[in-house]
């Protein structure tokens, strides 16, 4: 049987929120079979839990939100990425704040914290949601095109294409495909920072938002290059988080998928549509799980590779 995971202990993270500016302390505990993946927002006077599923995602501006019981968590995907990178399927966080922290903008340092806790595997089949049919969700025309798409694929990878016309971008590459039954999530992906344009600061800091973000967690440009004294971790970094951001975006459907999905400028808003209109449409994907890991597509059977 394809087992489902959790981690073997707790582990913490202090931070601050890359849009709020607040501190944070993240406590990443175990959680039963079948319990998926809750926040937990323990700083209110009562603690309110907020389960992961594509239908508790509230807001999709600048990072995707979830909420439930009046509570909101914001800026979720990079935690989810990791889990749905190292195959974790039941964990409770608990969050002192509104925001997951940002850390180093990327997804290592959850990587880091998981893999340090330990993965346990249960007493209990792992189930996917194989996509059936293909599902696409599109928005504007010409130069304002976006689009996602799901598609039938016996394993799971991911083609993102990004369209930014800046000299630091187009030296790097604009589009990658990973496929995680050949592929290192935490050495191909995990790395990859969020960026930004200084001239947005001014305009996102006055709505309020990339009030915690600076150098030591994104990617930042001027007009012509990459301000950051380090420079890139990767070739086409920039493609890179996209992918690792659709990879949390996706897997707040609860569920790892069996799909290929491809995507064009698209963003939180896009991905979460592409999860409803999936849901939506019952004839376009079915619940499965492997009673022999031998059965299992490439990426999903094997060990969680370490550091």
């Amino acid at each position: 049987m394809l087992q489902q995971r959790t981690i073997k202990t707790l582990t913490r993270s202090v931070g601050v929120g890359l849009h709020s500016g607040q501190r944070v302390e993240l406590t990443l505990r175990p959680a039963p079979p079948d319990a998926g993946i809750v926040f937990r927002r323990v700083d209110l006077p009562e603690p309110i839990d907020i389960p992961v599923t594509a239908a508790a995602v509230v807001d999709t501006r600048m990072a995707s939100t979830i909420g439930a019981g009046g509570a909101k968590v914001h800026t979720v995907e990079h935690l989810m990425s990791a889990c749905a990178g190292l195959g974790i399927d039941n964990l409770v966080i608990d969050i002192t704040a509104e925001e997951v922290p940002i850390l180093d903008g990327s997804s290592a340092s959850f990587v880091y914290l998981l893999q340090s806790a330990g993965i346990e595997l249960q007493d209990a089949p792992r189930r996917f949601i194989r996509v059936r049919q293909p599902v696409e969700v599109r928005e504007g025309e010409g130069h304002q095109l976006k689009w996602a798409r799901l598609d039938p694929w016996n394993g799971y990878k991911l083609r993102f294409e990004i369209d930014f016309a800046h000299p630091a971008v187009d030296s790097t590459g604009q589009c990658v495909e990973f496929d995680l039954g050949s592929g290192n999530y935490a050495r191909d992906i995990a790395r990859a920072r969020t960026f930004g344009f200084t001239k947005d600061v001014e305009m996102l800091r006055a709505s309020g938002l990339a009030l915690g973000g600076g150098l030591d967690n994104a990617i930042v440009m001027d007009d012509y290059k990459v301000l950051n004294a380090d420079g890139l971790r990767y070739d086409a970094e920039f493609a890179r988080h996209k992918i690792l951001d659709a990879m949390g975006d996706l897997y707040l459907v609860g569920h790892p998928l069996l799909a290929a999905y491809s995507a064009f400028r698209s963003g939180h808003a896009l991905n979460n549509q592409l999860l409803r209109v999936l849901l939506e449409r019952r004839d376009a994907w079915e619940l499965v799980s492997f009673k022999n890991e031998r059965d299992a597509p490439a990426g999903f059977a094997r060990p969680v590779m370490a550091w």
